[in-house]
C-alpha cells in the first residue's frame, strides 16, 4: 500500500499554484477550513474557486484576496449570517473584483458528475426558463436530439485540485465519510488531483472492516494529511460540534473591511500553522465541542469499535 502522507503545509505548497482551479469538500460540516487558512498564509493568488455551495471557508479566501474567479450557485455563512466578504468583493471590488460564473446548486452538482464521468457536459432541463441561461453564456440551449423541445447543457467541472476532509482515511487515501457526502464522492473523481485531510489516519484493516463507509478510494487520491479539528469552527459528524460563537465573531468582523483584516491578522496570519491555531482556540473549548458532539450525534457502534480484531 502506497504511503501518501504529508504535512498540511507541504500539501498546499505542492498542489495549489497561482492561477489554478480549486474546490473543497463538505458544506458547513467537513469543510477544510484549516486548508483555506494555510492557502491564505502561503499567499496563493488568482485562484478559480469552483463549488456548488460553500460557507466560511470560501468567504475567508475571498477576504484574503486569494480568489479571482468563482463558479458557483452561492456562498453564505448559513444560519449564522451573510457572506459579507463575498458580497463586498462582488459589489465593491474589495479586496478585488471577482469574475462570476453562476449556476444553480443542482447544476453545479451535475457539472461535477459530468467531470467524474469523463463527459464534456450534462443536460439540465431545470435551467430552461431561468435567467441563468441569459447571463451565463456557457450554459447552452440546443434542440433535444432524442425528443421534442429544447434542452440546456452545462459544461463539466474538473478542478485542478480538490481538498476533501473526511473522518478517517488510511495512508493510501481510502477515505470514509460519516453523514452527508454532499458532492464529495463525485468531486474526488472529477478533480485532476485530490488531497484528503482527515481527523485520523487509521490502519488499513480498520477501513477494510467497514467497506461500505469508504466513499473515496485510494486511486482517486494524491496525498493524505492528518489534521485534527481541520474544520473548526465548522463541525465534523462524530468528532466535534460547530463552534457557533466563533462563527458569529467571524461574521461580525466581516461586516467591515477593517474588521475582517483585523480578524485575519489574529486568527490566520497571527499563527504559523494549524497546531498554533488550535492552541490559541484553547483545548478546553475544543474538548467541549467534542463532548457536545458525542452527546448529540449517534454513530453506529461498529464505527467506533472498527471490528478490527
Amino acid at each position: 500500500m502506497q504511503d501518501k502522507r504529508m504535512s498540511l503545509k507541504e500539501a498546499v505548497s505542492n498542489f495549489v499554484t497561482d492561477g489554478c482551479s480549486l474546490t473543497i469538500g463538505g458544506l458547513g460540516s467537513r469543510e477544510p477550513f484549516a486548508v483555506c487558512s494555510e492557502i491564505i498564509r502561503q499567499g496563493k493568488k488568482d485562484l478559480t474557486f469552483i463549488t456548488a455551495t460553500t460557507t466560511d471557508s470560501a468567504d475567508a479566501l475571498i477576504a484574503a484576496g486569494c480568489i479571482k474567479r468563482v463558479e458557483s450557485a452561492y456562498i453564505w455563512i448559513g444560519a449564522v449570517g451573510m457572506g459579507y466578504n463575498w458580497r463586498r468583493a462582488v459589489e465593491q471590488g474589495i479586496p478585488n473584483y471577482l469574475e462570476i460564473e453562476e449556476y444553480s446548486n443542482f447544476a453545479m452538482g451535475l457539472r461535477f458528475l459530468a467531470g467524474a464521468m469523463g463527459s464534456n457536459f450534462m443536460p439540465v432541463n431545470s435551467m430552461l426558463g431561468t435567467d441563468l441561461v441569459k447571463v451565463n453564456p456557457r450554459i447552452k440551449v440546443i434542440t433535444d436530439p432524442y425528443g421534442d423541445g429544447q434542452v440546456a447543457l452545462v459544461p463539466s467541472a474538473t478542478p485542478d485540485i480538490a481538498f476533501i476532509h473526511v473522518q478517517k482515511a488510511d495512508m493510501a487515501g481510502n477515505s470514509q465519510i460519516w453523514g452527508m457526502f454532499v458532492n464529495d464522492d463525485v468531486i474526488a473523481r472529477a478533480a485532476k488531483k485530490v488531497v484528503i485531510t482527515c481527523e485520523e489516519i487509521v490502519a488499513e484493516r480498520e477501513i477494510r472492516a467497514i467497506p461500505n463507509m469508504t466513499a473515496i478510494p485510494s486511486y482517486c487520491v494524491s496525498a493524505v494529511v492528518e489534521v485534527p479539528f481541520c474544520s473548526h469552527p465548522l463541525s465534523v459528524a462524530g468528532y466535534y460540534w460547530m463552534d457557533i460563537p466563533f462563527r458569529r465573531e467571524f461574521v461580525a468582523a466581516s461586516r467591515t473591511r477593517e474588521g475582517i483584516v483585523e480578524w485575519m491578522e489574529e486568527w490566520i496570519y497571527g499563527v504559523n500553522n494549524h497546531t498554533q491555531y488550535l492552541h490559541k482556540v484553547g483545548h478546553d473549548r475544543l474538548n467541549k465541542l467534542k463532548q457536545h458532539e458525542r452527546d448529540n450525534y449517534t454513530i453506529p457502534k461498529l464505527v467506533f469499535e472498527g471490528e478490527c480484531s
